[in-house]
């Protein structure tokens, strides 16, 4: 799938509206959530443009509703940086392929699996659950291991319904920039 910045924006402008899966707000709300707590602790354009974007597999999976509540694990974060990767270097997309991998890496510790949401507890059973101690060191050795685990924890609290986080014009100059680098390093 080619995605291009044209249709990846109007894909979270047309679908973003959707509830999230199994969560108090919508596709387009958690994005922005998501990337307000990446510019708001001062990420590079390129982990901003990953907070917002690290989801947008679950509206390119066409999938609807809750797919882990049906026992489906849809591999959002796979769908989201290979439709990504064209447009956007491994600062990017590695952080997305990297961010279900994350939870599983955090969840080895108890305090953060109590912490979860019940939809990222019963997903994170379809995912592969939490990781062995061997797992998790490899995932450690990784190269974007600690931009996936810095996005993973801005996703775990970019749930909040009512909440003024900003928009999509808010975060979208993020996605531009990361794109131009991008295509620049090619």
């Amino acid at each position: 799938m080619n995605l291009d910045l044209t249709h990846l924006r109007q894909l979270l402008e047309t679908r973003g509206a959707e509830q999230y899966t199994g969560e108090p707000v919508s596709h387009l709300e958690h994005a922005c959530q998501t990337a307000a707590f990446a510019q708001r602790s001062g990420a590079a354009p390129a982990l901003v443009a990953a907070a917002l974007l690290h989801d947008i597999g679950h509206l390119l999976s066409g999938l609807r509703g809750t797919p882990s509540a049906q026992g489906h694990d849809d591999r959002h974060e796979v769908i989201a940086a290979d439709a990504l990767s064209h447009l956007f270097a491994a600062d990017v997309t590695e952080p997305i392929r990297l961010h279900v991998a994350a939870k599983r890496r955090l969840c080895v510790d108890a305090r953060y699996l109590k912490a979860l949401s019940e939809d990222s507890v019963r997903s994170l059973a379809l995912q592969g659950g939490v990781f062995e101690p061997e797992e998790a060191a490899a995932f450690d050795a990784t190269a974007h291991a600690q931009a996936a685990l810095q996005l993973r924890r801005w996703d775990d609290a970019a749930k909040r319904p009512g909440g003024h986080f900003g928009g999509l014009d808010d975060f979208w100059g993020s996605v531009v920039v990361a794109a131009n680098t991008g295509r620049a390093l090619r």
